[in-house]
């Protein structure tokens, strides 16, 4: 599998690390959460999209209960957000930078791990997208927020233009570290120009007031 390349699982561990201290830090930031809802947080935010990607897909058991490395940077990233959470918690860039960089590798790992298990491009390109906001979605929903990726700058776009480079290079057999890294920094340059710029996904045509709702 493309993933079982040292440098790619390297890659992997890396978004692994960056979600979990996201996670954490959302905790922190968000709801007063004890230090095992702030570990906990982090690690779903971390597992959670490749644990789903990998029960879709057949990946059975995921690959977070197969190697300790993940289990252990997820709890790593947490550990590190609570004991430091006096001097980050009102680092707001900081983490929406962690998030932009776990969602641009998690994408590109994601669509990845769907081809070599014999998915189309479709349920790759699907995949992708899971992989890289699922942990994000599942936090959210913990702590009472519209997930991200309904609401906020560019989000499951980026995640699909990643995925979508990802395909590309693997059916014209040129992936490699250097493709991955490509398709995750477009990623996270579109990621971040969202938030730079407060640029959304389109949204429905707004025509004034909805006659069927309640006037104040």
């Amino acid at each position: 599998m493309t993933t079982e390349s040292p440098l790619m699982l390297a890659l992997d561990l890396t978004g692994t690390f960056a979600f979990g201290l996201n996670g954490a830090l959302t905790a922190v930031r968000a709801a007063r959460l004890d230090v095992v809802g702030v570990i906990a947080l982090g690690m779903i935010t971390a597992l959670g999209g490749g644990v789903i990607r990998d029960v879709i897909i057949g990946s059975v058991p995921p690959a977070t209960f197969q190697d300790w490395r993940y289990f252990t940077l997820a709890l790593l990233g947490g550990l590190i957000a609570f004991t430091l959470s006096r001097l980050l918690k009102r680092l707001t860039y900081l983490i929406t930078l962690l998030d932009a960089v776990g969602l641009s590798i998690f994408a590109v790992i994601g669509a990845s791990k769907a081809l070599d298990f014999g998915l189309g491009v479709g349920p790759a390109l699907l995949l992708g997208v899971v992989t890289a906001v699922g942990g994000g979605t599942i936090r959210d929903l913990l702590v009472l927020r519209i997930p991200t990726v309904l609401r906020s700058e560019l989000y499951a776009i980026p995640a699909l233009v990643a995925a979508a480079i990802t395909i590309i290079a693997v059916k014209t057999d040129v992936y490699g570290l250097p493709l991955a890294l490509v398709a995750a920094a477009v990623c996270f340059v579109i990621r971040m120009l969202g938030v730079r710029f407060r640029i959304d996904a389109p949204g429905p045509p707004r025509h004034g007031r909805d006659p069927d709702l309640p006037h104040s």
